[in-house]
């Protein structure tokens, strides 16, 4: 079908933005296709419960023979250790016979491969759940500088114009990368902007999810709209 590869990604119920990102980033020649979980509330206990169900979604997206699958929920990496995370990757790779990557910790490697130690961060979460990323990032051997959310768990209807200047809010003299969390939160189309207008790299959950999941069966090619990761990185 002219497709050059096809991809798998895992996303709560309720997420509206990770396919389309990946979409639009991936461009025609690589097909991208979706397992949703049922996740309606962004709470500890549901968060968990999504990650007990991924296997057999990863299962399900081998039928399809996927090149490769990422299991697109960020937050509900942020509930475990970075190393829980890694074992989770392990654990969805063997469910489904197909490599898998966890977004949260295609943002790790993101992060590690432009060199960055001391990152901003900017997020729709509430305040428990920014306090679990900053543990995650911090046990993953990262600085981080700053961190604000916005509270909700509207994540989708949150203007990028919001988005936008919430990144700009926590840039500080000391910040090597900003990174903006959530794979229902629409960054796409204002990364190449904050990444001109504060001269740092700018990591996004979808587009490291993206990375992270080509890397892992050694693709590296450079996708436009994708920023310094792709293109660096």
């Amino acid at each position: 079908m002219g497709w050059e590869l096809k991809l798998g990604i895992i996303v709560p119920s309720w997420n509206t933005v990770m396919e389309y990102e990946w979409q639009r980033l991936a461009g025609e020649a690589i097909s991208v296709h979706s397992q949703r979980i049922r996740h309606l509330a962004d709470t500890e206990a549901d968060l968990a419960w999504l990650g007990t169900q991924a296997p057999a979604a990863a299962e399900l997206l081998s039928h399809a023979k996927v090149q490769a699958i990422c299991h697109g929920c960020t937050a509900s990496g942020f509930l475990k250790s970075p190393a829980g995370d890694l074992a989770q990757e392990s654990e969805l790779t063997r469910a489904s016979g197909i490599p898998t990557v966890t977004s949260s910790a295609s943002i790790v490697r993101g992060l590690r491969a432009l060199g960055a130690t001391r990152v901003s961060v900017a997020s729709p979460y509430e305040p428990w759940l920014n306090e679990r990323l900053k543990g995650y990032l911090e046990a993953a051997g990262f600085t981080v500088v700053a961190i604000k959310g916005l509270g909700t768990q509207a994540h989708g209807s949150i203007s990028t114009a919001i988005v936008r200047a919430l990144a700009l809010e926590v840039v500080k003299p000391e910040t090597e990368a900003v990174f903006i969390s959530c794979s229902n939160f629409r960054t796409l189309d204002i990364l190449g902007q904050v990444e001109e207008e504060t001269g740092l790299p700018v990591v996004t959950s979808n587009q490291a999810a993206l990375w992270g999941t080509l890397r892992a069966i050694g693709d590296r090619r450079a996708l436009p709209g994708g920023g310094r990761l792709f293109t660096q990185a």
